[in-house]
């Protein structure tokens, strides 16, 4: 009952870390894998093992360290196999640019375990390694077979994700005219879902429209989407990576306008994105901003303007280049503490696999140990009931001896015996000795008394 208690009390420990660590995941690298450590020390079983090391590769996949992602999953299978981690370890490779590794752990999955959603994601996945390393054909091949399994299914955000990945293969392929057919169906299933998702959808449609130069559409789609993103941005938070941000738009809006040759429109939301971008420091747009409109101004002959815009686009450079050392150097130090942090956990593990190890050793030692006492104990009372059945044996033989002689002089009691002993006696009392007569008849009477208690 007590032992029962205790593992109880662990599972639950453990449970509790690994719900802390995915808590965690997305806010604080260091402290989602202090409690990833934490629970690999109180994991008692594989299926917990799996578990822990899936979710540290949860963690770097996160924090881009495809890496340590592709380590983690694999020590996550090696415990146990899921379709799900193996999903994410092809995932991994891909991201990794393990192109191969991750075709052929896409590869190797048995579809008919798999449910209809990864079904899906299985055939989304290698349609995008098939697309980074330019096989057209066969990602769009693919797509099409994970959007018939979404469509068959209703899996309506992958319809979307697919028709839209679809499209943009074509755009790669310069089949503009499949691209649009795909672009528009994607547009109007995103429309259906929530509007983070349409808008997003929204502005890879504008990219598209961008590459063929129909700069109106691009205008127009990128004008809706700052008027939702104003709607969301109330309720979410984008970084400045993020395309959601209106700097962004507004710099691609004015790009779209200089496109056009209207230098007006260009200027005004150009200076609009260098304003925001200068808000939410966003250095990266800025500079691009003021780039474009160096250029805008000179296209305008206003070269005054032109050069004061460019003198402040050289200066955006150097901070740019400043702010990017510094960035290199923030994930070079984050990347060594991740990976001291799997590397610590790996020795943890290391060195609890030795304890068990040894632990298993002496407790094969203890029953051998054991094995050898009860054998010695076993063999001592096989002696001792073979020395009490050969002791029984005996007696009973010295018994049966016993009755034989009894039963050899029953056979020698006969008349003509009894008729000479008793003339025996007859002459020993003639001749008068009577001592000798007492005594053998003494003798004979106790014969006979024997003999008679034996019949």
């Amino acid at each position: 009952s007590k032992s029962k208690k205790l593992t109880r009390n662990n599972i639950e420990t453990f449970k509790s870390l690994i719900d802390s660590a995915e808590t965690y995941l997305k806010k604080d690298a260091q402290k989602s894998i202090q409690f990833i450590t934490d629970a690999i020390a109180n994991s008692n079983s594989k299926n917990e093992n799996a578990d822990a090391y899936e979710v540290l590769g949860d963690i770097n996949m996160y924090w881009k360290q495809y890496d340590l992602a592709v380590s983690n999953y694999r020590i996550s299978l090696q415990n146990i196999e899921t379709n799900e981690v193996t999903l994410k370890l092809a995932k991994a490779y891909r991201l990794n640019k393990n192109y191969q590794e991750s075709l052929q752990t896409y590869n190797s999955i048995n579809k008919r375990e798999l449910t209809n959603w990864q079904l899906v994601a299985l055939y989304e996945g290698l349609g995008d390694v098939y697309r980074l390393t330019k096989a057209y054909e066969k990602s769009i091949n693919t797509y099409k077979e994970g959007l018939s399994v979404a469509e068959k299914h209703l899996i309506t955000p992958k319809v979307t994700d697919l028709n839209s990945k679809i499209a943009e293969v074509y755009n790669d392929k310069g089949d503009s005219q499949n691209a649009k057919n795909y672009f528009s169906e994607s547009l109007k299933q995103a429309n259906t879902q929530n509007k983070k998702r349409a808008v997003e959808e929204k502005l890879k449609v504008a990219d598209f429209q961008n590459n063929i130069n129909d700069y109106s559409t691009e205008i127009t789609l990128r004008k809706e989407a700052l008027n939702t993103i104003e709607e969301i941005e109330t309720d979410s938070v984008f970084d400045n990576e993020s395309a959601l941000t209106p700097q962004k738009q507004n710099y691609k809006i004015g790009n779209a306008y200089a496109s056009q040759g209207d230098l007006g429109n260009a200027i005004s939301y150009l200076e609009k994105s260098i304003v925001e971008a200068d808000d939410k420091e966003d250095l990266i747009v800025k500079k691009d901003a003021t780039r474009k409109l160096s250029e805008v101004y000179k296209s305008a002959e206003d070269y005054e303007k032109a050069l004061s815009v460019y003198q402040d686009y050289v200066e955006l450079v150097d901070q740019v280049y400043i702010k990017k050392e510094q960035e290199i150097s923030q994930a070079t130090i984050f990347r060594q503490k991740l990976t001291t942090n799997q590397n610590r956990i790996l020795s943890l593990e290391s060195d609890r696999e030795l304890s068990e190890s040894k632990y298993n050793l002496s407790i094969e030692q203890s029953k051998r140990q054991k094995l050898i006492i009860y054998s010695l104990i076993g063999g001592v009372l096989l002696l001792l009931l073979t020395a009490f059945l050969m002791f029984k044996y005996i007696k009973q033989q010295r018994l049966a001896n016993n009755l034989l002689a009894l039963k050899s002089l029953r056979s020698q009691m006969n008349p003509h015996f009894i008729f000479n002993a008793l003339n025996s006696v007859n002459s020993f009392i003639a001749s008068n000795d009577e001592r000798t007569a007492n005594k053998y008849l003494t003798d004979f009477s106790l014969l006979m008394r024997a003999v008679l208690e034996t019949r």
